[in-house]
């Protein structure tokens, strides 16, 4: 092996690492945006939350629920502005009961990068609790997808799949934060 090879080989493996990190980067942004408090400093209302969310998505992306509970709960969502509805839905809609807290927790990650477009699965699990004290434990398979454009990383794919879902007892956390302070300076 050459030198040559020697470093072209060392090159593209720093570049897969560099790929992973930036991913993960992204993915652990999008449910800390997702997050409820919204723990992002300065973020008071949704619609900021929204534009933030969307920064992190292609033009051409797709956010899609799949599989037997998602499907219907969900549906698929192609194109910027159908993902920025969905959002606009979920968040714009006043809930009775509201949602208080909601957090992601992210496991099981497997991130495959090739060339310029990469590929990334997960397992997270998500705490919901609402204003009425009823709350539940949610859990799916995220299988997302993304691309290198414009010297960054974005999200092309977000499609997640139903593990379970199950009840909490009631108020389970006992206390919780109305609002994040964590990122405040």
């Amino acid at each position: 092996m050459t030198i040559e090879t020697t470093v072209a080989d060392l090159l593209r493996r720093v570049e897969v690492l560099e790929a992973e990190a930036e991913i993960r980067r992204l993915q652990a942004r999008y449910v800390f945006l997702c997050d409820t408090p919204c723990p992002e400093y300065g973020v008071t209302d949704d619609a900021r939350r929204i534009d933030l969310i969307m920064e992190l998505y292609t033009e051409d992306a797709v956010w899609e629920g799949v599989g037997e509970y998602y499907d219907g709960q969900f549906g698929r969502a192609e194109g910027a502005a159908a993902i920025r509805a969905h959002f606009e839905r979920f968040w714009g809609e006043k809930r009775d009961p509201a949602l208080v807290l909601n957090a992601h927790y992210l496991t099981s990650e497997q991130i495959h990068v090739t060339g310029q477009e990469a590929t990334g699965q997960w397992i997270h699990v998500q705490p919901w609790l609402f204003s009425d004290g009823r709350s539940l434990l949610r859990s799916s398979r995220l299988n997302n997808a993304f691309r290198r454009t414009g010297g960054s990383w974005k999200i092309t794919r977000t499609r997640t799949e139903n593990v379970f879902v199950a009840p909490l007892p009631h108020s389970w956390p006992g206390d919780h934060p109305a609002a994040s302070v964590l990122m405040r300076p």
